[in-house]
């Protein structure tokens, strides 16, 4: 696929590795479109980016619906999610435990539905954003792990359905396998991390490569463009590897 004018709206694109991915689609060419809740973030990647931008909450369906209906974007890629509320296990509050849930499940759920019954127009591209945590757990985080592996989950039924129906739309799972400093995520977990552990944030964090959001931009990037990726379900992402394929398409 060439990027080069092709229409893409980004759900978190305001600020880490949703604006890590806006800067480097930018620079592709692509017409993008960045879509979050806070105004200021959002006057700032407008002005620097030249970027079009909307203030909208990802749980709100009408939203969902509306947005994507105006924008008909051939690709979106669904980033935002909320930070997770960090606790021991045995400390975690039930708010606490789903706060991912209520933000990150509810707003994928949203948005793939309303990819699907728009529908967005056959050869679209619908990347979900997981994390590392769907495939070995982060007991610090709560329901944050089972969250991202519901997304992935979601992700496929969407691609079953799309298949089922002859939509063309092709949903696939973008998964990082790495803490990211600079992040809103990286810097909740690896704080708790490093405090459970009895160590400095720096030295927990000094265990990842380093993948500032704007690299992490440019692999997404790779996956969109190259032909490589284009059977897979989920594709891991690592500042060391890259972009990796972790499960394909079933046969």
């Amino acid at each position: 696929m060439e990027l080069n004018n092709k229409r893409v709206l980004v759900t978190g694109g305001s600020r880490s590795l949703g604006l890590g991915i806006v800067e480097a689609l930018v620079a592709e060419g692509s017409k993008v479109w960045a879509v979050a809740r806070g105004a200021r973030d959002l006057d700032a990647v407008r002005t620097r980016l030249g970027v079009e931008t909307i203030s909208a909450d990802i749980t709100d369906a009408g939203a969902a619906n509306d947005i994507l209906s105006t924008v008909r974007p051939d690709i979106l890629i669904l980033n935002a999610g909320a930070i997770p509320q960090m606790a021991r296990f045995d400390e975690t509050s039930w708010e606490k435990f789903t706060a991912t849930w209520e933000t990150d499940v509810k707003g994928g759920l949203y948005w793939m539905q309303a990819a699907l019954k728009m529908p967005l127009a056959p050869g679209s591209r619908v990347l979900v954003s997981s994390s590392g945590a769907a495939i070995q757990g982060s007991s610090m985080s709560g329901g944050y792990g089972g969250a991202k592996r519901m997304l992935w989950l979601m992700a496929k039924y969407a691609s079953g359905l799309s298949e089922e129906k002859g939509l063309g739309i092709r949903f696939q799972t973008i998964v990082p396998i790495q803490m990211v400093r600079g992040t809103g995520v990286g810097g909740a977990g690896s704080s708790a991390y490093a405090r459970a552990m009895g160590i400095e944030q720096e030295a927990f964090l000094a265990r990842y490569p380093e993948m500032p959001p704007r690299d992490f931009g440019d692999h997404v990037v790779r996956v969109l463009t190259d032909s490589a990726y284009e059977s897979a379900i989920a594709i891991g992402i690592r500042g060391d590897t890259g972009a990796d394929i972790i499960e394909e398409q079933a046969a």
